[in-house]
Protein backbone atom coordinates (compact mmCIF):
# COMPACT_ATOMS: atom_id res chain seq x y z
CA UNK A 1 0.00 0.00 0.00
CA UNK A 2 1.63 3.27 -0.93
CA UNK A 3 1.16 6.11 1.40
CA UNK A 4 -0.06 9.66 0.18
CA UNK A 5 2.54 12.37 1.19
CA UNK A 6 1.47 14.18 4.18
CA UNK A 7 3.59 17.09 2.94
CA UNK A 8 5.21 18.22 -0.19
CA UNK A 9 9.05 17.69 0.36
CA UNK A 10 11.77 20.35 -1.79
CA UNK A 11 14.88 17.04 -2.96
CA UNK A 12 17.27 19.48 -2.52
CA UNK A 13 15.74 22.35 0.28
CA UNK A 14 17.35 19.55 2.94
CA UNK A 15 15.74 18.27 6.10
CA UNK A 16 12.06 18.48 6.16
CA UNK A 17 11.72 18.73 9.86
CA UNK A 18 7.88 19.20 9.22
CA UNK A 19 7.18 15.96 7.89
CA UNK A 20 9.86 14.35 10.54
CA UNK A 21 7.37 15.64 13.17
CA UNK A 22 4.17 14.94 11.33
CA UNK A 23 4.48 11.40 10.83
CA UNK A 24 6.24 10.46 14.55
CA UNK A 25 3.57 12.24 15.89
CA UNK A 26 0.88 9.52 13.68
CA UNK A 27 3.25 7.13 15.13
CA UNK A 28 2.89 8.04 18.59
CA UNK A 29 -0.92 7.74 18.66
CA UNK A 30 -0.31 3.74 19.26
CA UNK A 31 1.47 4.99 22.33
CA UNK A 32 -1.59 6.98 23.13
CA UNK A 33 -4.22 4.07 22.32
CA UNK A 34 -1.20 2.10 24.32
CA UNK A 35 -1.92 4.02 27.74
CA UNK A 36 -5.52 4.66 27.03
CA UNK A 37 -6.31 0.73 26.72
CA UNK A 38 -4.16 0.14 29.87
CA UNK A 39 -5.50 2.84 31.78
CA UNK A 40 -8.93 2.15 31.08
CA UNK A 41 -9.01 -1.23 33.10
CA UNK A 42 -8.31 1.18 36.04
CA UNK A 43 -11.94 2.80 36.50
CA UNK A 44 -14.13 -0.92 35.79
CA UNK A 45 -12.51 -3.33 38.27
CA UNK A 46 -16.12 -2.68 39.60
CA UNK A 47 -18.40 -3.10 37.30
CA UNK A 48 -16.28 -6.32 36.35
CA UNK A 49 -16.83 -7.97 39.65
CA UNK A 50 -20.85 -7.25 39.87
CA UNK A 51 -21.36 -8.19 35.77
CA UNK A 52 -19.09 -11.38 35.71
CA UNK A 53 -19.38 -12.05 39.36
CA UNK A 54 -15.52 -13.11 39.60
CA UNK A 55 -13.64 -13.71 42.80
CA UNK A 56 -10.11 -12.16 43.79
CA UNK A 57 -8.38 -14.12 41.27
CA UNK A 58 -10.56 -13.74 38.79
CA UNK A 59 -10.47 -9.99 38.80
CA UNK A 60 -6.75 -10.17 38.57
CA UNK A 61 -7.17 -12.25 35.77
CA UNK A 62 -9.17 -10.35 33.93
CA UNK A 63 -7.40 -7.15 34.56
CA UNK A 64 -4.11 -9.13 33.53
CA UNK A 65 -5.41 -10.81 30.52
CA UNK A 66 -4.63 -7.80 27.96
CA UNK A 67 -0.66 -8.54 29.50
CA UNK A 68 -0.47 -11.83 28.04
CA UNK A 69 -1.64 -10.65 24.21
CA UNK A 70 1.26 -7.55 24.90
CA UNK A 71 3.71 -10.08 25.60
CA UNK A 72 2.40 -11.69 22.54
CA UNK A 73 1.88 -8.75 20.45
CA UNK A 74 5.64 -7.61 21.08
CA UNK A 75 7.14 -10.30 20.19
CA UNK A 76 5.54 -11.41 16.89
CA UNK A 77 5.25 -7.09 16.02
CA UNK A 78 8.89 -7.30 16.20
CA UNK A 79 9.84 -10.20 14.03
CA UNK A 80 6.66 -9.20 11.81
CA UNK A 81 8.18 -5.73 11.08
CA UNK A 82 10.66 -7.44 9.74
CA UNK A 83 8.51 -9.30 7.23
CA UNK A 84 6.44 -6.92 6.90
CA UNK A 85 7.10 -3.16 7.39
CA UNK A 86 7.14 -1.28 10.24
CA UNK A 87 3.92 0.59 9.12
CA UNK A 88 2.02 -2.46 8.46
CA UNK A 89 2.59 -3.55 11.81
CA UNK A 90 1.30 -0.50 13.14
CA UNK A 91 -1.94 -0.94 10.99
CA UNK A 92 -2.62 -3.86 12.24
CA UNK A 93 -2.14 -3.25 15.79
CA UNK A 94 -4.91 0.01 14.59
CA UNK A 95 -7.57 -2.73 13.47
CA UNK A 96 -6.77 -4.64 16.96
CA UNK A 97 -7.12 -1.85 19.20
CA UNK A 98 -10.58 -1.29 17.33
CA UNK A 99 -11.77 -4.43 18.00
CA UNK A 100 -11.08 -4.82 21.15
CA UNK A 101 -12.61 -1.25 22.04
CA UNK A 102 -15.95 -2.60 20.72
CA UNK A 103 -15.45 -6.28 22.49
CA UNK A 104 -14.44 -5.45 25.91
CA UNK A 105 -17.32 -3.46 26.23
CA UNK A 106 -20.02 -5.85 24.37
CA UNK A 107 -18.51 -8.73 26.60
CA UNK A 108 -21.30 -10.89 28.43
CA UNK A 109 -19.12 -13.02 30.07
CA UNK A 110 -15.67 -13.34 31.60
CA UNK A 111 -14.43 -15.63 28.34
CA UNK A 112 -15.29 -13.27 25.94
CA UNK A 113 -14.27 -9.85 27.86
CA UNK A 114 -10.56 -11.95 28.21
CA UNK A 115 -10.80 -12.42 24.51
CA UNK A 116 -11.38 -8.97 23.88
CA UNK A 117 -8.99 -7.84 26.69
CA UNK A 118 -6.02 -10.17 24.72
CA UNK A 119 -6.76 -8.54 21.38
CA UNK A 120 -5.93 -5.33 22.70
CA UNK A 121 -3.27 -6.73 24.31
CA UNK A 122 -1.75 -7.94 20.63
CA UNK A 123 -1.99 -4.07 19.74
CA UNK A 124 -0.60 -2.59 22.69
CA UNK A 125 2.39 -5.10 22.80
CA UNK A 126 2.67 -3.98 18.91
CA UNK A 127 2.45 -0.29 19.18
CA UNK A 128 4.86 -0.34 22.31
CA UNK A 129 7.75 -1.53 20.41
CA UNK A 130 6.94 -0.46 17.43
CA UNK A 131 5.95 3.17 17.35
CA UNK A 132 9.41 4.22 19.35
CA UNK A 133 11.24 2.11 16.24
CA UNK A 134 9.36 3.53 13.41
CA UNK A 135 9.87 7.12 14.71
CA UNK A 136 13.81 6.14 15.88
CA UNK A 137 14.02 4.94 12.42
CA UNK A 138 12.70 8.61 10.55
CA UNK A 139 14.80 10.72 12.70
CA UNK A 140 17.75 12.41 12.93
CA UNK A 141 20.15 11.57 15.87
CA UNK A 142 20.20 15.20 17.34
CA UNK A 143 16.63 15.43 18.20
CA UNK A 144 15.72 11.59 18.23
CA UNK A 145 15.36 11.52 22.05
CA UNK A 146 12.72 14.01 22.23
CA UNK A 147 10.87 12.47 19.65
CA UNK A 148 10.96 9.39 20.82
CA UNK A 149 10.30 10.56 24.43
CA UNK A 150 6.53 11.79 22.82
CA UNK A 151 5.71 8.59 22.63
CA UNK A 152 5.84 8.47 26.65
CA UNK A 153 3.85 11.50 26.87
CA UNK A 154 1.27 10.32 23.96
CA UNK A 155 1.48 7.17 26.57
CA UNK A 156 0.57 9.07 29.80
CA UNK A 157 -2.00 11.17 27.57
CA UNK A 158 -3.03 8.48 26.67
CA UNK A 159 -3.55 7.12 30.66
CA UNK A 160 -4.88 10.72 31.34
CA UNK A 161 -7.33 10.47 29.06
CA UNK A 162 -8.97 7.15 29.82
CA UNK A 163 -8.57 7.91 33.98
CA UNK A 164 -10.41 11.34 33.36
CA UNK A 165 -13.14 9.48 31.00
CA UNK A 166 -13.32 7.01 33.39
CA UNK A 167 -13.96 9.86 36.00
CA UNK A 168 -16.95 11.69 33.90
CA UNK A 169 -18.71 8.70 33.02
CA UNK A 170 -18.93 7.58 36.58
CA UNK A 171 -19.60 10.70 37.67
CA UNK A 172 -22.55 11.50 35.25
CA UNK A 173 -23.86 7.60 36.09
CA UNK A 174 -23.37 8.04 39.66
CA UNK A 175 -21.11 5.22 39.50
CA UNK A 176 -18.94 2.70 37.50
CA UNK A 177 -21.69 0.15 38.00
CA UNK A 178 -25.17 2.29 36.86
CA UNK A 179 -26.36 3.02 33.74
CA UNK A 180 -25.30 5.78 31.30
CA UNK A 181 -26.48 5.89 27.77
CA UNK A 182 -29.12 3.52 25.85
CA UNK A 183 -28.69 1.72 29.10
CA UNK A 184 -26.12 0.62 29.02
CA UNK A 185 -23.39 0.63 32.62
CA UNK A 186 -20.61 3.40 32.60
CA UNK A 187 -18.05 0.72 32.85
CA UNK A 188 -18.92 -0.50 29.48
CA UNK A 189 -18.61 2.96 27.48
CA UNK A 190 -15.44 3.39 29.49
CA UNK A 191 -14.14 0.66 26.71
CA UNK A 192 -15.98 2.07 23.85
CA UNK A 193 -14.60 5.47 24.13
CA UNK A 194 -11.37 4.13 22.79
CA UNK A 195 -12.75 3.54 19.51
CA UNK A 196 -12.69 7.23 18.55
CA UNK A 197 -9.04 7.22 18.66
CA UNK A 198 -8.72 3.81 17.17
CA UNK A 199 -10.42 4.97 14.03
CA UNK A 200 -8.04 8.13 14.15
CA UNK A 201 -5.13 6.10 14.63
CA UNK A 202 -6.00 3.87 11.87
CA UNK A 203 -6.74 6.59 9.11
CA UNK A 204 -3.55 8.92 9.56
CA UNK A 205 -1.47 5.63 9.15
CA UNK A 206 -2.35 5.31 5.75
CA UNK A 207 -0.50 8.60 4.91
CA UNK A 208 2.60 7.85 6.05
CA UNK A 209 5.84 6.53 4.97
CA UNK A 210 7.69 3.12 5.32
CA UNK A 211 10.51 3.02 7.93
CA UNK A 212 13.51 3.75 4.96
CA UNK A 213 15.76 1.39 7.30
CA UNK A 214 13.02 -1.30 6.58
CA UNK A 215 13.34 -0.84 2.90
CA UNK A 216 16.89 -1.02 2.69
CA UNK A 217 16.80 -4.72 4.68
CA UNK A 218 14.30 -5.78 2.23
CA UNK A 219 16.73 -4.43 -0.45
CA UNK A 220 13.87 -2.12 -2.25
CA UNK A 221 16.82 0.76 -2.62
CA UNK A 222 14.99 2.81 -4.22
CA UNK A 223 11.81 3.39 -2.21
CA UNK A 224 14.19 4.04 0.62
CA UNK A 225 15.88 6.40 -1.58
CA UNK A 226 12.48 8.20 -2.36
CA UNK A 227 11.51 8.25 1.61
CA UNK A 228 14.59 9.88 2.34
CA UNK A 229 14.56 12.71 0.46
CA UNK A 230 11.13 13.15 1.03
CA UNK A 231 12.79 13.04 4.73
CA UNK A 232 15.77 14.71 4.23
CA UNK A 233 16.53 16.29 0.54
CA UNK A 234 18.19 15.03 -2.22
CA UNK A 235 21.66 15.39 -1.19
CA UNK A 236 21.71 14.39 2.53
CA UNK A 237 19.60 11.21 1.07
CA UNK A 238 22.22 9.80 -0.83
CA UNK A 239 24.76 10.12 2.11
CA UNK A 240 21.99 8.49 4.11
CA UNK A 241 21.44 5.64 1.73
CA UNK A 242 25.14 4.57 2.16
CA UNK A 243 25.04 4.79 5.93
CA UNK A 244 22.32 2.36 6.01
CA UNK A 245 24.00 -0.17 3.13
CA UNK A 246 27.52 0.51 5.32
CA UNK A 247 25.72 -0.53 8.07
CA UNK A 248 24.11 -3.69 6.45
CA UNK A 249 26.96 -5.00 4.25
CA UNK A 250 28.67 -6.81 6.80
CA UNK A 251 26.15 -9.31 7.18
CA UNK A 252 23.08 -8.32 5.29
CA UNK A 253 20.47 -11.31 4.93
CA UNK A 254 16.82 -11.88 6.06
CA UNK A 255 16.63 -10.71 9.97
CA UNK A 256 16.14 -13.79 11.97
CA UNK A 257 16.34 -14.88 15.46
CA UNK A 258 19.17 -16.42 15.59
CA UNK A 259 21.11 -12.94 14.54
CA UNK A 260 20.87 -12.48 18.60
CA UNK A 261 23.54 -15.21 19.23
CA UNK A 262 27.01 -13.93 19.02
CA UNK A 263 28.46 -16.67 16.08
CA UNK A 264 31.87 -16.05 17.62
CA UNK A 265 31.29 -16.99 21.37
CA UNK A 266 27.73 -19.09 20.71
CA UNK A 267 26.30 -17.21 23.64
CA UNK A 268 23.19 -14.14 23.06
CA UNK A 269 24.63 -10.98 22.83
CA UNK A 270 25.76 -8.71 25.12
CA UNK A 271 23.38 -5.78 24.29
CA UNK A 272 20.44 -8.47 24.16
CA UNK A 273 20.70 -9.16 27.89
CA UNK A 274 21.01 -5.02 27.86
CA UNK A 275 17.38 -4.92 26.45
CA UNK A 276 16.03 -7.81 28.52
CA UNK A 277 16.75 -6.17 31.98
CA UNK A 278 16.09 -2.80 30.68
CA UNK A 279 12.38 -3.97 29.84
CA UNK A 280 12.07 -6.05 32.87
CA UNK A 281 13.52 -3.22 35.37
CA UNK A 282 10.86 -0.78 34.27
CA UNK A 283 8.08 -3.15 35.49
CA UNK A 284 9.74 -4.83 38.72
CA UNK A 285 9.38 -0.82 40.56
CA UNK A 286 6.01 -1.55 39.85
CA UNK A 287 4.42 1.23 38.01
CA UNK A 288 2.31 -0.53 36.34
CA UNK A 289 0.48 -1.49 40.24
CA UNK A 290 -0.54 2.16 40.54
CA UNK A 291 -2.09 2.70 36.74
CA UNK A 292 -3.82 -0.52 36.69
CA UNK A 293 -5.39 -0.78 40.79
CA UNK A 294 -4.84 3.12 41.47
CA UNK A 295 -8.87 2.96 42.29
CA UNK A 296 -8.77 -0.09 44.36
CA UNK A 297 -5.80 1.44 45.65
CA UNK A 298 -6.76 4.25 47.13
CA UNK A 299 -10.35 2.92 48.23
CA UNK A 300 -8.13 0.35 50.54
CA UNK A 301 -6.62 3.33 52.16
CA UNK A 302 -10.34 4.64 52.76
CA UNK A 303 -10.62 7.16 50.05
CA UNK A 304 -14.09 6.57 47.93
CA UNK A 305 -14.37 5.52 44.02
CA UNK A 306 -14.74 8.86 43.02
CA UNK A 307 -11.77 10.84 44.93
CA UNK A 308 -9.80 7.56 43.99
CA UNK A 309 -10.77 8.10 40.20
CA UNK A 310 -10.10 11.65 40.72
CA UNK A 311 -6.67 11.29 42.36
CA UNK A 312 -5.56 8.94 38.87
CA UNK A 313 -6.51 12.26 36.94
CA UNK A 314 -3.98 14.21 39.19
CA UNK A 315 -1.37 11.39 38.33
CA UNK A 316 -1.72 11.23 35.05
CA UNK A 317 -1.36 15.13 34.86
CA UNK A 318 1.98 14.64 36.81
CA UNK A 319 3.29 11.99 34.60
CA UNK A 320 2.55 14.24 31.58
CA UNK A 321 4.41 17.37 33.07
CA UNK A 322 7.43 14.74 33.87
CA UNK A 323 7.79 13.66 30.60
CA UNK A 324 7.81 17.14 29.06
CA UNK A 325 10.97 17.54 31.79
CA UNK A 326 12.31 14.41 30.10
CA UNK A 327 11.59 15.82 26.20
CA UNK A 328 14.05 19.18 27.05
CA UNK A 329 16.51 16.62 28.91
CA UNK A 330 17.42 13.97 27.23
CA UNK A 331 19.27 15.09 24.38
CA UNK A 332 21.22 17.40 26.47
CA UNK A 333 22.42 15.42 29.43
CA UNK A 334 21.60 11.88 27.60
CA UNK A 335 19.58 9.12 28.71
CA UNK A 336 22.18 6.71 31.15
CA UNK A 337 21.76 10.05 33.85
CA UNK A 338 17.97 9.72 33.77
CA UNK A 339 17.78 6.47 34.27
CA UNK A 340 19.80 6.29 37.20
CA UNK A 341 18.56 9.30 38.70
CA UNK A 342 15.09 8.33 38.32
CA UNK A 343 15.49 4.80 40.01
CA UNK A 344 17.37 6.78 43.14
CA UNK A 345 14.10 8.64 43.08
CA UNK A 346 12.20 5.99 42.90
CA UNK A 347 13.75 3.86 45.87
CA UNK A 348 13.50 6.83 48.17
CA UNK A 349 10.03 7.30 47.22
CA UNK A 350 8.05 3.79 47.14
CA UNK A 351 10.41 3.44 50.81
CA UNK A 352 8.38 6.42 51.51
CA UNK A 353 4.85 4.89 50.60
CA UNK A 354 5.89 1.40 52.12
CA UNK A 355 6.94 3.31 55.64
CA UNK A 356 3.21 5.13 55.42
CA UNK A 357 1.12 1.68 54.52
CA UNK A 358 2.82 0.12 57.23
CA UNK A 359 1.29 1.94 59.82
CA UNK A 360 -1.83 1.72 58.09
CA UNK A 361 -4.32 -0.37 60.83
CA UNK A 362 -7.57 -2.59 60.26
CA UNK A 363 -11.29 -1.06 60.90
CA UNK A 364 -14.41 -3.32 62.17
CA UNK A 365 -15.03 -3.69 58.03
CA UNK A 366 -11.49 -5.47 57.36
CA UNK A 367 -10.67 -2.21 55.26
CA UNK A 368 -6.96 -0.78 55.52
CA UNK A 369 -7.01 2.92 57.93
CA UNK A 370 -4.43 5.29 57.78
CA UNK A 371 -3.60 8.45 59.66
CA UNK A 372 -4.42 11.63 58.03
CA UNK A 373 -0.45 12.25 58.26
CA UNK A 374 0.36 8.78 57.08
CA UNK A 375 -2.32 9.26 54.13
CA UNK A 376 -0.77 12.28 53.14
CA UNK A 377 2.40 11.05 53.36
CA UNK A 378 1.52 7.97 51.05
CA UNK A 379 -0.18 10.39 48.88
CA UNK A 380 2.72 12.45 48.37
CA UNK A 381 4.88 10.19 48.35
CA UNK A 382 3.20 8.23 45.81
CA UNK A 383 3.19 10.62 43.09
CA UNK A 384 6.40 11.76 43.57
CA UNK A 385 7.26 8.13 42.73
CA UNK A 386 5.30 8.58 39.31
CA UNK A 387 6.85 11.39 38.29
CA UNK A 388 10.62 10.14 38.98
CA UNK A 389 8.92 7.06 36.72
CA UNK A 390 7.90 9.31 34.01
CA UNK A 391 11.05 11.47 33.88
CA UNK A 392 13.10 8.22 33.26
CA UNK A 393 12.36 5.07 33.42
CA UNK A 394 8.82 5.40 31.43
CA UNK A 395 10.46 7.34 28.54
CA UNK A 396 13.88 6.44 28.22
CA UNK A 397 13.52 2.78 28.47
CA UNK A 398 11.03 2.95 25.65
CA UNK A 399 13.17 5.46 23.65
CA UNK A 400 16.43 3.09 23.91
CA UNK A 401 15.09 -0.01 23.06
CA UNK A 402 14.24 1.76 19.93
CA UNK A 403 17.59 3.13 19.25
CA UNK A 404 20.08 0.50 20.96
CA UNK A 405 20.30 -2.28 18.42
CA UNK A 406 21.73 -2.54 15.27
CA UNK A 407 20.05 -2.41 12.26
CA UNK A 408 19.86 -5.82 11.05
CA UNK A 409 19.12 -7.24 14.94
CA UNK A 410 16.69 -4.40 15.35
CA UNK A 411 13.52 -6.29 14.79
CA UNK A 412 14.55 -9.54 16.63
CA UNK A 413 15.96 -7.56 19.72
CA UNK A 414 12.60 -5.66 20.23
CA UNK A 415 10.83 -9.05 19.76
CA UNK A 416 13.09 -10.33 22.41
CA UNK A 417 13.05 -7.15 25.08
CA UNK A 418 9.15 -6.26 24.26
CA UNK A 419 8.06 -9.97 25.52
CA UNK A 420 10.36 -9.74 28.34
CA UNK A 421 8.44 -6.34 28.93
CA UNK A 422 5.67 -7.09 29.16
CA UNK A 423 5.69 -10.62 30.40
CA UNK A 424 7.36 -8.64 33.49
CA UNK A 425 4.01 -6.47 33.40
CA UNK A 426 1.70 -9.47 33.46
CA UNK A 427 3.60 -10.93 36.59
CA UNK A 428 3.54 -8.06 38.79
CA UNK A 429 0.57 -7.52 37.25
CA UNK A 430 -1.31 -10.74 38.60
CA UNK A 431 0.50 -11.06 41.47
CA UNK A 432 -0.46 -7.96 43.47
CA UNK A 433 -4.12 -8.60 44.27
CA UNK A 434 -2.60 -11.91 45.76
CA UNK A 435 0.15 -10.47 47.56
CA UNK A 436 -2.32 -7.91 48.97
CA UNK A 437 -3.96 -10.13 51.17
CA UNK A 438 -1.09 -12.09 52.06
CA UNK A 439 2.31 -9.17 53.00
CA UNK A 440 -0.29 -6.29 52.57
CA UNK A 441 0.40 -3.05 50.89
CA UNK A 442 3.49 -2.42 52.85
CA UNK A 443 5.20 -5.98 51.55
CA UNK A 444 3.95 -5.37 48.29
CA UNK A 445 5.61 -2.07 47.80
CA UNK A 446 8.86 -3.52 49.84
CA UNK A 447 9.32 -5.51 46.93
CA UNK A 448 9.29 -2.98 44.51
CA UNK A 449 11.63 -0.25 46.41
CA UNK A 450 14.22 -3.21 46.52
CA UNK A 451 13.61 -3.44 42.87
CA UNK A 452 14.02 0.38 42.19
CA UNK A 453 17.27 0.10 44.19
CA UNK A 454 18.88 -2.54 42.31
CA UNK A 455 17.99 -0.60 38.59
CA UNK A 456 20.40 1.84 39.50
CA UNK A 457 23.12 -0.69 40.16
CA UNK A 458 22.31 -2.12 36.77
CA UNK A 459 22.47 1.42 35.10
CA UNK A 460 25.28 2.42 35.92
CA UNK A 461 27.00 -0.86 35.76
CA UNK A 462 25.78 -1.96 32.39
CA UNK A 463 23.83 0.58 30.50
CA UNK A 464 25.67 2.40 27.72
CA UNK A 465 24.81 6.17 26.16
CA UNK A 466 23.06 6.38 22.96
CA UNK A 467 22.95 9.79 22.94
CA UNK A 468 23.89 11.79 19.69
CA UNK A 469 24.70 8.43 17.89
CA UNK A 470 23.20 7.56 14.54
CA UNK A 471 21.49 4.29 14.26
CA UNK A 472 24.03 2.79 12.00
CA UNK A 473 26.81 3.32 15.07
CA UNK A 474 25.17 1.22 16.95
CA UNK A 475 26.89 -1.58 18.11
CA UNK A 476 25.84 -5.15 19.87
Amino acid sequence: MNSIPLSKASTDGGENTRLIILISCVATIGGFLFGFDSGVINGTVDGLKQAFHSSSAGTGFEVASMLLGCAIGAFFAGRLADRWGRRAVLIISAVLFLISAVGAGMANTSAIFIIARVFGGFAVGAASVMSPAYIAEVTPARYRGRLATVQQIAIIGGLFCAFLSNYLLAKAAGASTEALWLGHAAWRWMFWMQAIPSTVFLLLLLLIPESPRYLVVKDRKKDALKVLTRLYGAAEAKTKLVEIEGSLSADHHRPRLSDLVDKTTGKVRKIVWIGIGLATFQQLVGINVVFYYGAVLWQAVGFSESDALLINVLSGALSIGACLVTVMLIDRIGRKPLLWIGSAGMAVSLALVTFAFASAGVDAAGKLELSDSMGTLALVAANIYVVFFNMSWGPVMWVMLGEMFPNQIRGSSLAVAGAAQWTSNFIITVTFPILLVSIGLAGAYGIYTVAAMISVFFVLKYVYETKGRELEQMEG
